[in-house]
């Protein structure tokens, strides 16, 4: 029998063999197509309503379906040589790349200056490389990171974070596979750019870390009105969004600015 973990899973003495309860076997079909999925998903920037917060929302939570992760962040570089957590799968996760951005320490940050990949199996036993990372870590309840760059040729403009609640090493296939997907969202973010504006590397990126800031004000009004926690408001804006077919973005911005009511997305009041 397998051990169950935190978010669900069940595990086997195999750690690339994971799988969630009541789903197939990785590597059966679904899962073959999932990747492929993700991977059209991700090459999907070339479209009027492409929304930069919302397409590296799906990068982390497809990582977290396929990599046998317990979550999943991003941080991309900022104009001016900064670093900004732009997309993470859960609050924990995300409490923690804001950690290590503050801080300037940790595998993702390291990945981020060398362009390499960088981890630890196990935070609570060898994090001394990284050790205000590994403390924070153990408080957030993670134990292994893996952190892969997101990165142009020679050129990281970021990296993906890819945490787990047990320590371990993630698997080569999950390792390969989460690169690969690092790449292609690399790709698509900075084409995108270069198609619409042109702009340098650093200015394409911008949009990303402004978007975070128009989303992170909105669902702080949505669980202020709610009673609810920022994840629960996050989740409640981007189901908003995708039922009303309408990009996250502008829709946070709408909510900022008082065109939509906070209630609406609570589903207190009809828009």
């Amino acid at each position: 029998m397998g051990r169950r973990r935190p978010d669900g899973r069940v595990v086997t003495a195999d750690r690339g063999r994971a799988t969630r309860t009541g789903s197939s076997d990785p590597t059966s079909g679904g899962r073959e197509q999932l990747v492929s999925r993700t991977f059209v998903a991700l090459a999907d920037t070339l479209v009027a309503d492409f929304d930069i917060a919302d397409f590296l929302d799906i990068l982390t939570r497809r990582c977290v379906d396929l990599l046998d992760v317990s979550a999943a962040g991003v941080i991309l570089s900022e104009r001016g040589g900064g670093l900004r957590v732009v997309a993470t799968s859960t609050q924990r996760a995300e409490l923690l790349e804001l950690f290590a951005v503050q801080t300037e320490n940790g595998p993702c940050i390291e990945c981020v200056h060398t362009g390499r990949p960088a981890s630890c199996d196990d935070l609570a036993t060898d994090g001394q490389r990284w050790p205000r990372f590994a403390a924070a870590a153990s408080e957030c309840g993670f134990r292994a990171v893996q952190a892969l760059p997101m990165r142009l040729r020679d050129q990281a403009v970021g990296a993906l974070s890819l945490l787990n609640t047990e320590p371990g090493p993630l698997g080569d296939d999950h390792v390969q596979l989460g690169q690969a997907l690092a790449d292609v969202a690399t790709i698509g973010i900075l084409q995108h750019r270069t198609i619409e504006r042109g702009d340098q590397v650093a200015e394409q990126l911008q949009t990303a870390l402004t978007s975070r800031v128009v989303i992170e004000q909105a669902r702080g009004m949505i669980a202020e009105r709610g009673g609810l926690s920022m994840a629960e408001a996050f989740t409640l804006l981007r189901g908003h969004a995708r039922a009303n077919n309408r990009p996250l973005t502008p829709l946070a911005l709408a909510v900022v600015e008082g065109a939509v009511d906070p209630d609406v997305i609570l589903g207190r009041r009809k828009a």
